[in-house]
């Protein structure tokens, strides 16, 4: 059983560099099964997908904010971490880490999406 953990800061300034941390158990940061993505949901609006990491440590990020996130793990603590800097009101959201999982099924890699979901944190972007 895959269970994640998002812990943080509640309030940035804006301008201010939003920092967060997902603590993943029930398997390995490390293990080809799954990519870790975060993804926030603003008040009032749908999800939004941010970026992921892959099991070995490459990182991508939607287009649109790819220039103020940064993704990022620690192998030795089973974390992943979200950078996002410039931080604006507009950012203000709850953000949550998910599991996109993937298994070798029937002679194939079967991508099965983010089936694993942090609780999620609020994080309110205000002076």
């Amino acid at each position: 059983q895959v269970q994640m953990q998002e812990s943080g800061p509640g309030l940035v300034k804006p301008s201010q560099t939003l920092s967060l941390t997902c603590t993943v158990s029930g398997t390995s940061i490390t293990a080809d099964s799954h990519f870790w993505s975060w993804v926030r949901q603003p008040p009032g609006k749908a999800l939004e997908w941010l970026g992921y990491i892959t099991f070995v440590g490459n990182d991508y990020y939607k287009p649109s904010l790819s220039s103020r996130i940064s993704i990022s793990r620690e192998e030795t603590k089973n974390q992943i971490y979200l950078r996002m800097n410039a931080v604006t009101p507009e950012d203000t959201a709850v953000y949550y880490c998910a599991g996109f999982r993937r298994a070798f099924e029937g002679g194939v890699w079967r991508y099965h999406g983010m089936d694993s979901w942090g609780k999620g944190t609020l994080v309110t972007v205000s002076s």
